[in-house]
Protein backbone atom coordinates (compact mmCIF):
# COMPACT_ATOMS: atom_id res chain seq x y z
CA UNK A 1 0.00 0.00 0.00
CA UNK A 2 3.21 2.03 -0.19
CA UNK A 3 3.02 2.73 -3.52
CA UNK A 4 2.05 5.93 -5.33
CA UNK A 5 -1.63 5.54 -5.92
CA UNK A 6 -4.10 7.11 -8.28
CA UNK A 7 -7.13 9.61 -7.24
CA UNK A 8 -9.60 7.99 -9.72
CA UNK A 9 -13.38 9.46 -8.27
CA UNK A 10 -13.37 12.91 -6.40
CA UNK A 11 -16.16 13.83 -4.41
CA UNK A 12 -16.44 17.53 -4.48
CA UNK A 13 -19.14 18.83 -2.13
CA UNK A 14 -21.92 16.71 -2.59
CA UNK A 15 -25.31 16.77 -1.37
CA UNK A 16 -28.99 15.29 -1.97
CA UNK A 17 -32.10 16.66 -0.84
CA UNK A 18 -35.48 14.41 -1.56
CA UNK A 19 -38.58 16.40 -1.36
CA UNK A 20 -36.82 19.86 -1.87
CA UNK A 21 -39.07 22.73 -0.12
CA UNK A 22 -41.91 20.77 1.08
CA UNK A 23 -42.31 20.34 4.41
CA UNK A 24 -40.90 16.65 4.33
CA UNK A 25 -37.75 17.64 2.64
CA UNK A 26 -35.17 15.41 3.76
CA UNK A 27 -31.31 16.08 3.40
CA UNK A 28 -30.03 12.54 2.44
CA UNK A 29 -26.22 13.97 2.13
CA UNK A 30 -24.67 16.95 3.41
CA UNK A 31 -21.47 17.98 1.99
CA UNK A 32 -19.78 15.21 1.16
CA UNK A 33 -16.24 15.44 0.43
CA UNK A 34 -13.76 12.03 -0.35
CA UNK A 35 -11.00 10.88 -2.70
CA UNK A 36 -11.01 7.27 -3.78
CA UNK A 37 -7.94 5.22 -5.01
CA UNK A 38 -7.58 3.35 -7.94
CA UNK A 39 -7.56 -0.46 -7.18
CA UNK A 40 -8.49 -0.76 -3.90
CA UNK A 41 -11.15 -1.81 -1.29
CA UNK A 42 -13.66 0.73 -0.50
CA UNK A 43 -16.64 0.54 2.63
CA UNK A 44 -18.63 3.71 3.50
CA UNK A 45 -19.65 2.77 6.96
CA UNK A 46 -22.85 3.54 8.86
CA UNK A 47 -26.74 2.80 9.93
CA UNK A 48 -29.62 2.56 8.11
CA UNK A 49 -30.30 6.30 7.11
CA UNK A 50 -26.77 7.60 6.97
CA UNK A 51 -26.97 7.99 3.29
CA UNK A 52 -24.23 5.35 2.15
CA UNK A 53 -26.91 3.72 0.05
CA UNK A 54 -27.41 7.36 -1.71
CA UNK A 55 -23.63 8.20 -1.95
CA UNK A 56 -23.10 4.87 -3.42
CA UNK A 57 -26.02 5.05 -6.28
CA UNK A 58 -24.95 8.47 -6.87
CA UNK A 59 -20.99 7.62 -7.59
CA UNK A 60 -22.34 4.79 -9.39
CA UNK A 61 -23.86 7.42 -12.16
CA UNK A 62 -27.27 5.93 -11.15
CA UNK A 63 -28.88 9.30 -9.31
CA UNK A 64 -27.16 12.80 -9.48
CA UNK A 65 -26.51 14.97 -6.46
CA UNK A 66 -28.45 17.89 -5.83
CA UNK A 67 -25.16 19.99 -5.71
CA UNK A 68 -22.04 19.40 -5.78
CA UNK A 69 -19.53 17.91 -8.70
CA UNK A 70 -18.26 14.31 -9.07
CA UNK A 71 -14.67 13.76 -11.11
CA UNK A 72 -13.88 10.01 -12.78
CA UNK A 73 -10.01 9.94 -13.54
CA UNK A 74 -9.90 13.25 -13.81
CA UNK A 75 -13.24 14.01 -15.98
CA UNK A 76 -16.07 16.06 -14.38
CA UNK A 77 -18.94 13.74 -14.96
CA UNK A 78 -21.66 15.27 -12.53
CA UNK A 79 -23.30 17.51 -15.32
CA UNK A 80 -23.26 14.81 -18.19
CA UNK A 81 -26.50 14.31 -20.03
CA UNK A 82 -28.41 10.89 -19.25
CA UNK A 83 -27.24 8.80 -22.30
CA UNK A 84 -23.56 9.72 -21.41
CA UNK A 85 -23.88 8.63 -18.39
CA UNK A 86 -25.90 5.45 -19.20
CA UNK A 87 -22.79 4.29 -21.58
CA UNK A 88 -20.76 5.06 -18.50
CA UNK A 89 -22.95 2.73 -15.73
CA UNK A 90 -22.60 0.05 -18.67
CA UNK A 91 -18.99 0.21 -19.49
CA UNK A 92 -16.93 1.35 -16.41
CA UNK A 93 -19.36 -0.07 -12.99
CA UNK A 94 -20.93 -3.53 -12.24
CA UNK A 95 -23.52 -2.98 -9.45
CA UNK A 96 -24.62 -5.54 -6.93
CA UNK A 97 -27.56 -4.90 -5.04
CA UNK A 98 -28.72 -5.98 -1.60
CA UNK A 99 -31.40 -7.68 -2.37
CA UNK A 100 -29.85 -9.19 -5.32
CA UNK A 101 -31.99 -8.36 -8.56
CA UNK A 102 -32.03 -11.49 -10.40
CA UNK A 103 -34.82 -11.85 -12.57
CA UNK A 104 -37.05 -15.57 -11.44
CA UNK A 105 -38.36 -17.85 -13.99
CA UNK A 106 -34.83 -17.79 -15.92
CA UNK A 107 -31.52 -19.59 -15.28
CA UNK A 108 -28.58 -18.75 -13.30
CA UNK A 109 -26.63 -18.26 -16.95
CA UNK A 110 -29.49 -16.05 -18.56
CA UNK A 111 -29.18 -13.44 -15.60
CA UNK A 112 -25.41 -13.20 -15.52
CA UNK A 113 -25.69 -12.00 -19.29
CA UNK A 114 -28.61 -9.49 -19.54
CA UNK A 115 -26.08 -6.63 -18.67
CA UNK A 116 -23.84 -7.54 -21.93
CA UNK A 117 -27.20 -7.35 -24.07
CA UNK A 118 -27.04 -3.87 -25.16
CA UNK A 119 -23.06 -4.35 -26.15
CA UNK A 120 -22.06 -5.38 -29.37
CA UNK A 121 -20.46 -8.56 -28.20
CA UNK A 122 -21.56 -11.71 -29.86
CA UNK A 123 -24.03 -13.73 -28.00
CA UNK A 124 -21.54 -16.94 -28.03
CA UNK A 125 -19.05 -14.63 -26.46
CA UNK A 126 -21.15 -13.34 -23.89
CA UNK A 127 -22.14 -17.04 -22.96
CA UNK A 128 -18.62 -18.17 -23.13
CA UNK A 129 -17.80 -15.45 -20.71
CA UNK A 130 -20.76 -15.58 -18.43
CA UNK A 131 -19.79 -19.49 -17.72
CA UNK A 132 -16.06 -19.03 -16.93
CA UNK A 133 -17.36 -16.50 -14.28
CA UNK A 134 -20.32 -18.51 -12.76
CA UNK A 135 -17.15 -21.58 -12.99
CA UNK A 136 -14.84 -18.94 -11.08
CA UNK A 137 -17.40 -18.35 -8.61
CA UNK A 138 -17.87 -22.19 -7.88
CA UNK A 139 -21.96 -22.09 -9.09
CA UNK A 140 -20.68 -23.28 -12.79
CA UNK A 141 -22.83 -26.10 -11.92
CA UNK A 142 -25.78 -24.13 -11.52
CA UNK A 143 -25.74 -22.35 -14.62
CA UNK A 144 -28.77 -24.09 -15.83
CA UNK A 145 -31.12 -23.52 -13.10
CA UNK A 146 -33.68 -21.61 -12.55
CA UNK A 147 -32.06 -18.70 -9.73
CA UNK A 148 -35.12 -19.00 -7.54
CA UNK A 149 -34.21 -22.68 -7.34
CA UNK A 150 -30.94 -21.97 -5.97
CA UNK A 151 -30.22 -20.77 -1.93
CA UNK A 152 -28.73 -17.18 -0.76
CA UNK A 153 -25.48 -17.63 -1.34
CA UNK A 154 -25.54 -18.88 -4.59
CA UNK A 155 -27.54 -16.36 -5.59
CA UNK A 156 -25.24 -13.79 -4.26
CA UNK A 157 -22.42 -15.56 -6.90
CA UNK A 158 -24.89 -15.24 -9.10
CA UNK A 159 -25.47 -11.33 -8.41
CA UNK A 160 -21.47 -11.06 -8.69
CA UNK A 161 -20.87 -13.36 -11.67
CA UNK A 162 -23.66 -10.80 -13.66
CA UNK A 163 -21.87 -7.40 -12.21
CA UNK A 164 -18.39 -8.70 -13.76
CA UNK A 165 -19.86 -9.91 -17.23
CA UNK A 166 -18.93 -6.22 -19.02
CA UNK A 167 -15.64 -6.11 -16.78
CA UNK A 168 -16.33 -3.09 -15.05
CA UNK A 169 -13.34 -0.79 -13.53
CA UNK A 170 -15.25 -0.09 -10.42
CA UNK A 171 -17.51 -2.88 -8.91
CA UNK A 172 -20.15 -1.35 -6.31
CA UNK A 173 -21.96 -3.68 -4.04
CA UNK A 174 -24.28 -2.47 -1.61
CA UNK A 175 -24.89 -4.73 1.58
CA UNK A 176 -23.36 -7.45 0.06
CA UNK A 177 -23.40 -10.03 3.27
CA UNK A 178 -26.73 -8.77 4.57
CA UNK A 179 -28.01 -11.87 4.01
CA UNK A 180 -25.78 -14.14 4.24
CA UNK A 181 -24.16 -16.40 7.62
CA UNK A 182 -20.81 -15.49 8.95
CA UNK A 183 -19.07 -18.54 6.92
CA UNK A 184 -20.79 -17.20 3.10
CA UNK A 185 -20.08 -13.16 4.44
CA UNK A 186 -16.58 -14.39 4.40
CA UNK A 187 -16.47 -16.29 1.08
CA UNK A 188 -18.05 -13.26 -0.26
CA UNK A 189 -15.20 -10.81 1.14
CA UNK A 190 -12.64 -13.53 -0.17
CA UNK A 191 -14.22 -12.83 -3.25
CA UNK A 192 -13.76 -9.12 -3.26
CA UNK A 193 -10.03 -9.59 -2.33
CA UNK A 194 -10.21 -11.43 -5.42
CA UNK A 195 -11.13 -8.78 -7.40
CA UNK A 196 -9.25 -6.17 -5.99
CA UNK A 197 -5.68 -8.27 -7.16
CA UNK A 198 -7.59 -8.12 -10.82
CA UNK A 199 -7.48 -4.83 -10.81
CA UNK A 200 -10.88 -3.72 -9.93
CA UNK A 201 -12.00 -1.11 -7.28
CA UNK A 202 -14.55 -1.99 -5.46
CA UNK A 203 -17.14 0.01 -3.47
CA UNK A 204 -18.78 -1.24 -0.79
CA UNK A 205 -21.61 -0.08 1.55
CA UNK A 206 -22.56 -2.12 4.40
CA UNK A 207 -22.96 -1.91 8.39
CA UNK A 208 -21.18 -5.30 9.27
CA UNK A 209 -17.90 -5.20 10.97
CA UNK A 210 -17.45 -8.48 9.39
CA UNK A 211 -16.94 -6.79 6.39
CA UNK A 212 -15.61 -2.77 7.54
CA UNK A 213 -13.22 -4.81 9.61
CA UNK A 214 -11.84 -6.90 7.02
CA UNK A 215 -8.16 -6.94 6.56
CA UNK A 216 -8.89 -6.59 2.66
CA UNK A 217 -10.28 -3.41 3.13
CA UNK A 218 -7.99 -0.77 1.96
CA UNK A 219 -10.05 2.66 3.04
CA UNK A 220 -13.45 2.93 5.46
CA UNK A 221 -15.60 6.35 5.28
CA UNK A 222 -17.90 6.35 7.93
CA UNK A 223 -20.74 8.52 7.90
CA UNK A 224 -23.54 9.62 9.78
CA UNK A 225 -26.87 11.59 9.27
CA UNK A 226 -25.28 12.28 5.89
CA UNK A 227 -22.09 13.60 6.67
CA UNK A 228 -18.44 11.97 6.69
CA UNK A 229 -17.74 11.67 10.39
CA UNK A 230 -14.02 9.67 9.91
CA UNK A 231 -11.75 8.07 6.91
CA UNK A 232 -9.54 6.02 7.63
Amino acid sequence: MGQEQSRVIELFNITKTFNSGRHDQFDALRGINSSLDLNRVTVFKGPSGSGKTTLLSIVGCMARPTTGRIHIEGTEITSLPERFLSEIRRKRFGFIFQSYNLILGISALENTMIPAYPTDTPDKLVKHRAMDLLEKLKVGSKAREKVEHLSGGEQQRVAIARALINDPTFVIADEPTAHLDTGLGKEIIDIFSELQSEGKTVLIASHDPLLYESRVIDKVVELRDGSVVEER
